[in-house]
């Protein structure tokens, strides 16, 4: 009897030891922290890609850039090291996407008010146009935290170039001017290298939640 029951004892350990073991892996293997991806010129719709950087697969990353916020002050990469943010493109007299999208903008603004790592940048497409003043108006308008948000505008011929090497967020206008820019709903993560880590719809509140979960998530890759 005693031998009967040793017997299965042996069996029970060794099932609790496989048991454990099992479980492990499934733990290990579904807490796995996941990075988002790396997006290059040659992963996007190329209606939003310069021509002469539609087949690049790697290396990309933002452009320095220098442009002019609501406050009147120079902002450039520099106000962005080390920082994760969110870009987008807009112009104040817009009626149609602009208001939904600068609304959906100031909801990542409130999820990210205390978190130091975090910051926003809007480009106005229409800087003729977006004066800073113009800028300032609308930013006491809609509720813009300058200490989180800048509303930039400046060079045309710039912003055009960051819009569509850089942040590959935007359509050519081959109707209009050399650097006129059909601007998309698109909002734009980029990390703490200058890569592009996700594009969301701006206009959309399900893809904006996504968004700010994905920012906390993209967070965590610099714990590890």
């Amino acid at each position: 009897m005693r031998s009967f029951f040793k017997g299965y004892l042996k069996f029970f350990i060794g099932f609790g030891i496989l048991s454990a073991i099992i479980m492990y892996i499934i733990y290990n293997t579904l807490n796995t922290y996941k990075p988002l991806p790396v997006y290059q010129p040659s992963n996007v719709s190329a209606d939003l890609v310069d021509t002469t950087m539609q087949y690049q697969k790697k290396y990309h990353k933002i452009a320095d850039f220098s442009l002019t916020n609501q406050n009147g002050k120079t902002i450039t990469q520099d106000n962005y090291k080390n920082k994760i943010y969110v870009a987008d493109f807009f112009f104040t007299t817009c009626q149609s996407i602009c208001p939904v999208m600068t609304d959906q903008m100031v909801r990542v603004q409130n999820s990210i008010l205390n978190d130091s790592q975090v910051m926003l940048l809007s480009h106005s497409v229409t800087p003729d146009i977006d004066t800073v003043a113009q800028l300032k108006r609308y930013a006491i308008e809609k509720g813009v935290n300058d200490k989180k948000w800048n509303l930039v505008t400046g060079d045309k011929k710039q912003i055009y170039d960051l819009a569509r090497k850089s942040y590959l967020a935007v359509k050519d206008n081959p109707f209009a001017g050399k650097y006129d820019m059909i601007h998309t709903e698109n909002f734009v993560l980029v990390d703490k290298k200058r890569q592009i880590r996700g594009f969301y719809d701006g206009t959309n509140p399900e893809e904006v939640d996504q968004l700010i979960k994905d920012i906390k998530h993209l967070e965590k890759e610099y714990t590890l």
